[in-house]
């Protein structure tokens, strides 16, 4: 074949190394080359067209991949990009793809088409109690097309790095009572297979499980101009220092209901009906540690960290 197109997924790595990965028909064409000629395509923040062109170079890691080009810094992990080639020509041409109008991710501005899966992967959750649970329910849980993601409960605490006994058990609790609170996890019904392989809502025959289940937050974003613009969102990934958190309509699991006291609220606030599938989070405070506040005694920790009964 004398020419090919793909599309792909950008991880940070290939951002940060200014990499892209390479369509496997051109290989063969194009691996006795000292430099490749690439032209990268892009709309700064989905507006103005920009054409750069990049003297690549051919070179294998785990797999093929130009080396040498600058990403545009407003494109963010998961933005798809098109890469084209044709025998005829000595060009590779990559595009990127504007949406229709850009949005924030959980606080971070999308301008471009993306694959929901590695933004959930890739995102920095921050060094925090909760920072680490969130990581580890993205990273290491099972994610949808949507870019939500499931993982039973039971296997958090070794994968977030609280520690084990009675201080980890509480640190966990306290991040994920956070967690909860703030709207970015909930608890649902799910099942495992024999692998562990998690399924929400669960499969019949398998072993039922608790889950947590993630949905990110997708809302506008502004674009450059705007009074609330920002190059990098209003979070941008990273945590933030203690601060109030209006309140917001976040996805709910599938099949799950918003309580009445959270459509009431938003009726009230919004002056509208809170849309099916959805919940309402109230203004609340983020930021703060989920450490133990200073002076609290073992005694009080062993206490916290004991499972509620009934």
């Amino acid at each position: 074949m004398r020419k090919g197109t793909r599309r792909f997924a950008l991880w940070q790595a290939d951002l940060d190394g200014g990499v892209c990965a390479v369509p496997e028909e051109c290989v063969a064409f194009l691996r006795e080359s000292d430099q490749v000629k690439v032209v990268l395509e892009h709309r700064e923040f989905g507006l103005n067209a920009t054409t750069q062109v990049f003297e690549a170079e051919l070179r294998q890691d785990v797999e093929w991949q130009f080396t040498g080009l600058v990403w545009p810094p407003d494109l963010r992990p998961g933005a798809h990009v098109t890469v084209s080639w044709q025998a005829a020509k000595d060009e590779i041409v990559v595009r990127t793809a504007p949406l229709d109008e850009p949005i924030r991710v959980d606080g971070v501005a999308y301008y471009h088409e993306y694959d929901p899966r590695v933004v959930t992967r890739s995102f920095d959750a921050g060094k925090s109690n909760r920072g680490q649970a969130l990581r580890a329910v993205r990273r290491v849980g099972r994610v949808f097309e949507d870019g939500s993601a499931v993982l039973a409960e039971a296997e958090l605490p070794r994968h977030c790095g609280l520690g084990r006994g009675a201080k980890g058990a509480f640190l966990l609790k306290n991040a994920l009572d956070q967690l909860i609170r703030e709207g970015f996890l909930t608890r649902v019904d799910g099942s495992v297979d024999p692998s562990g392989y998690a399924s929400y809502p669960a499969v019949e025959g398998q072993k039922t499980a608790g889950m947590l289940f993630y949905a990110p937050m997708v809302e506008p974003a502004p674009y450059p101009g705007d009074p609330d613009f920002d190059l990098l969102g209003d979070d941008a990934g990273a945590e933030r220092r203690e601060h109030w958190v209006s309140g917001f309509v976040r996805r709910l699991p599938p099949g799950a209901q918003p309580s009445e006291r959270q459509v009431s609220l938003h009726e009230q606030i919004a002056e509208m009906p809170l849309a099916p599938g959805y919940t309402f989070v109230k203004k609340h405070h983020r930021g703060g540690s989920s450490e133990p506040p200073a002076g609290t005694s073992q005694v009080e920790i062993d206490k916290h960290a004991e499972p509620d009964q009934g």
